[in-house]
């Protein structure tokens, strides 16, 4: 019976390993393609950006839920190992480098709030973590 949790427990583990890096794919892919790709298959728009929450922010919420979701896969994914740092430091630096990208993508801008939203994601999972701890 062990066995069998224990390979269940691996399955599962390895299932959202797999959703993490589809995840991190799909993240490269949305923020490098000129334009909106979720607009486009909404609004049939590449140039109107989804707001699926309205809010004084604006779309920026989107990047907030997404580095929320992003960042807690990767703690579970490093759950078992001593590499979580380093995944926090890659998702914060890819975070940064995606959103600088911005200034020479065409039809996208650079914004201090999306920047802002996807930091404050990741540290929004690290203090959940720190209090469930």
């Amino acid at each position: 019976m062990y066995y069998i949790n224990y390979t269940m427990e691996n399955n599962i583990l390895k299932l959202i390993k797999y959703l993490y890096y589809f995840s991190l794919i799909t993240l490269v892919i949305l923020y490098l393609f000129p334009g909106s790709i979720i607009g486009y298959f909404l609004y049939n728009d590449l140039g109107r950006q989804p707001n699926f929450i309205d809010n004084p922010i604006g779309t920026s919420i989107n990047h907030f839920f997404y580095f929320v979701y992003l960042t807690s896969l990767a703690i579970i994914c490093n759950s078992r190992n001593k590499r979580f740092f380093s995944s926090l430091i890659f998702i914060i630096s890819i975070s940064i480098i995606l959103e600088i990208l911005h200034f020479i993508i065409p039809n996208r801008a650079f914004e201090i709030n999306d920047l802002a939203a996807n930091i404050l994601g990741v540290m929004l999972v690290l203090i959940i973590k720190k209090i469930i701890r």
